[in-house]
């Protein structure tokens, strides 16, 4: 399935700090549900967005490397929680603070995704800005967009080991 060409339109929007938007996918990122607040933040009505790929709202702007780093941890049974830049269906931006966790059946097999987005503090996007302005450029660098990916995990990797910390430790840590 192949997204929609949408081009960035360089307008933020927002949600109230009230607010969180939900998604559920399948295994393979397909959503199979979106609460009124996704919809609406997104742009989107549910049947345009109930059986596409969640990449629908990928934004050009995030790296591929956070991607890479969370389906590296879900579908192992880890949350993860990841500051991402989304798009909404007219090209416009929204900043979440993204909480994915792993869907378990009652015998504790991973049967899907879940993730709840909240308002990003305020204070903590410029730097992730940077960094994912770094992680692109590295991406970006490179003629395989595979080979881009593993050079800005080996930047993530690099910053993890200069600050001691793990992902968690560091995400939380901001």
């Amino acid at each position: 399935m192949s997204r929609p060409i949408v081009t960035p339109s360089g307008v933020e929007r927002f949600f109230g700090e009230d607010q969180i938007i939900v998604s559920k996918t399948d295994l393979k990122g397909i959503i199979t549900y979106a609460n009124d607040v996704f919809l609406k933040v997104a742009g989107y009505k549910e049947a345009e967005i109930l059986g596409k790929p969640h990449n629908i709202i990928r934004h050009p702007d995030m790296p591929a490397c956070v991607f890479k780093l969370l389906w590296d941890r879900i579908p192992a049974g880890h949350e993860v929680f990841a500051y991402v830049i989304n798009m909404a269906k007219n090209g416009d931006h929204y900043w979440v603070y993204a909480h994915i966790t792993p869907t378990f059946s009652a015998s504790g097999q991973v049967i899907g995704y879940h993730s709840s987005r909240r308002v990003p503090e305020a204070r903590i996007l410029p730097g992730i800005k940077d960094l994912y302005a770094a992680l692109l450029d590295e991406e970006r660098r490179h003629a395989s967009p595979k080979d881009g990916m593993a050079a800005a995990m080996v930047l993530v990797e690099d910053l993890l080991a200069k600050t001691g910390q793990t992902y968690d430790e560091f995400i939380h840590g901001l």
